[in-house]
């Protein structure tokens, strides 16, 4: 698909994802009822009353039947032929209409469902992806995406069966008892009393053991996910268990998370049987008292055939309904365990929120400030304590220093994917802490050492920068990025699709894809977290120009191991233990004999050199 068409789609749908992420009801029937009753309230009230009037109609085909064999039963034995005023072909034909109209209220609830279903999983996923990208990135580095990804599409789908079987089954049983309730009563009150009594003493113990099946299912959905999690995780690093000939130490490995798995798998099944049986016998039980009494009465002259009939078949009829709900029962805890583990797991409460009407951040200049910033990760490890930094508007400022100095936490300060516990971030003068988030990544540009591509086109890669560009926007921001004759060799150009992490592409490659991406941003302020680190000496001098035209005229942090790289900043600043222990231009700190000079000596190599 070509970069125009997507803007175009993209266009034609917007409608549909412009509401904002909205938090999410952590239990499972708050969230299907909210999904309903903002956007389907009018369908599903038509899908029960197709339900509804279907079921209500076939009960009584119990009692058409025994008219009829009254009516046959008069017409063979002398008696009255024109039972409540109908023959036998009357209430034959009264048995088909019956049969007519049950089936075809049925096929109505389907095709009302055709333009139902699909859209509340539709919505149940937007919902869930809108709040999981809304997580920090804590979040994700406790989580694998396969497992995120994965719970999505089942919560869904889980959304959708649990709606089944609540909406089909359960009231259809429902509709018949009412209605068995009223028939037996004609035939005898005492049929009406057995069948309320045993409804009480069934709904009580049938909601009892549906506890106790609820958290057996939780369970089994837990370990089903953390087995899933495993899985993805070592497909996705198939060559390093290869290339370490770990192959019988993974399937070991797993082997532990699927006998979990089995284990809750059987702990829950074993639970259904006992729950199976209860319900064989107490449908055997109904059966056996409603049969029985109908027998003797009969026999005794107090019921004709007939009302024999009709006992009998109301007897059978509700078995068998409420027989399928108990088969239907295993997976409906199966997907109701489903759907309150994957909400557990992406409903959690944001870490990192805007303030209640916070405005959009403006950015001018682009100028950047810490005021005494205090910051330490969750388990204890402090970073900064009352750190101090400026950075004037345009100014290109390397940072430097050994692993764990602080570089990167700094940058993550800056793009609030962290909050620091105290103190101030300031763009412009403005606390990014008090603008929305969606404002202030779009004044970042960042280039990581390991830039992200999605599994889509070259195109709408380097396009993801500013999705209104047109073709010729992204070549011109790819050529400046030396990106354009790479991309142009491929048969099919900017519409090549790179693959999962962009495998089809050269590390290089995706380097100045990712470059050509920030080009094409254009935001006033730029990161460069070792972005050059991937490059071989070819790349390197190809994208030396791309580089400082990027940087040209906007505010530049950049991290840097190989010091060669930086060597043309404004300003390099030397982490240590959360300080900044030295600060200078390349030759200022050279001149200073200290830190930077004694690392700068230790190394060799690089591609930015000193502007001139």
């Amino acid at each position: 698909m070509r970069i125009d068409d997507l803007n175009r789609q993209n266009r034609d749908f917007a409608w549909e994802d412009a509401e904002p992420a909205r938090p999410l009801p952590a239990r499972p029937f708050p969230f299907i009822w909210g999904l309903v009753r903002e956007k389907f309230a009018g369908r599903m009230t038509l899908l029960l009353l197709a339900v509804v009037i279907g079921q209500g109609i076939e009960a009584f085909e119990p009692y058409a039947l025994k008219a009829v064999v009254d009516a046959l039963t008069g017409e063979t034995g002398g008696g009255d032929t024109q039972i409540h005023g109908l023959g036998v072909f009357g209430w034959f034909v009264l048995l088909l209409a019956i049969w007519l109209g049950s089936m075809g209220m049925y096929r109505v609830h389907q095709i009302i469902d055709v333009y139902t279903s699909p859209s509340i999983r539709a919505l149940a996923q937007k919902r869930m992806f809108s709040w999981l990208l809304g997580h920090s990135p804590r979040y994700f580095q406790d989580n694998f995406a396969g497992k995120l990804g994965q719970k999505i599409k089942q919560g869904a789908n889980a959304v959708l069966g649990v709606i089944e079987i609540l909406t089909w089954d359960v009231v259809r049983v429902l509709v018949l008892l009412a209605v068995a309730l009223v028939l037996l009563w004609t035939a005898s009150p005492l049929f009406s009393a057995v069948l309320a009594v045993w409804m009480v003493v069934y709904v009580a113990m049938s909601a009892w053991l549906a506890r106790h099946c609820f958290t057996l299912s939780e369970k089994m959905s837990d370990a089903v996910s953390s087995s899933s999690g495993r899985i993805i995780d070592a497909i996705t690093n198939a060559d390093l268990i290869r290339g370490f000939a770990r192959t019988a130490f993974e399937r070991r490995f797993l082997g532990h998370y699927l006998n979990d798995e089995r284990f809750h798998s059987r702990r829950l099944r074993w639970f259904l049987v006992a729950v199976r049986v209860f319900q064989m016998l107490s449908i055997i039980a109904l059966l056996g008292v409603l049969v029985w009494v109908a027998i003797a009465r009969t026999l005794a002259g107090g019921m004709s055939v007939g009302e024999f009939t009709l006992v009998f078949t109301l007897a059978f009829q509700i078995s068998n309904t409420v027989w399928h709900l108990s088969d239907r029962l295993l997976s409906f805890f199966e997907e109701l365990g489903t759907l309150s583990e994957a909400l557990d797991l992406v409903s959690a409460p944001h870490e990192i929120t805007d303030t209640t009407g916070a405005p959009a951040l403006r950015v001018q200049a682009g100028g950047i400030e810490l005021r005494e910033v205090h910051f330490s990760f969750a388990d204890g490890t402090r970073v900064f304590n009352g750190l101090n930094l400026t950075i004037r508007p345009g100014e290109k400022v390397g940072l430097v220093g050994r692993s764990g100095a602080g570089k990167s936490t700094l940058v993550k300060l800056l793009r609030r994917q962290y909050d620091p516990q105290y103190g101030r971030v300031l763009i412009d003068g403005q606390d990014i802490a008090h603008v929305t988030l969606e404002s202030l990544n779009q004044a970042i540009a960042e280039v990581p050492q390991q830039p992200g591509v999605f599994h889509r086109t070259v195109g709408e890669n380097i396009a993801y920068g500013r999705p209104d560009a047109g073709l010729e926007e992204v070549r011109a921001a790819a050529r400046q990025a030396h990106a354009d004759e790479f991309i142009m060799k491929r048969p099919t150009g900017y519409d090549t699709v790179v693959g999962e992490q962009g495998v089809k592409l050269s590390g290089g490659e995706r380097q100045r894809v990712a470059i050509a991406r920030a080009l094409l941003k254009d935001s006033r302020i730029l990161i460069l977290d070792e972005a050059t680190s991937a490059l071989d000496s070819e790349s390197e001098h190809l994208i030396q120009e791309a580089l400082w035209n990027l940087m040209e005229g906007r505010t530049v942090l950049a991290i840097a191991h190989r010091l060669s790289t930086i060597t043309g900043m404004d300003r390099i600043l030397y982490l240590e233990g959360g300080k900044v222990v030295e600060e200078g231009s390349h030759s200022e700190l050279l001149a200073m004999g200290g830190r930077y000079a004694q690392l700068w000596h230790r190394q060799s190599g690089g591609f930015l050199a000193a502007a001139e």
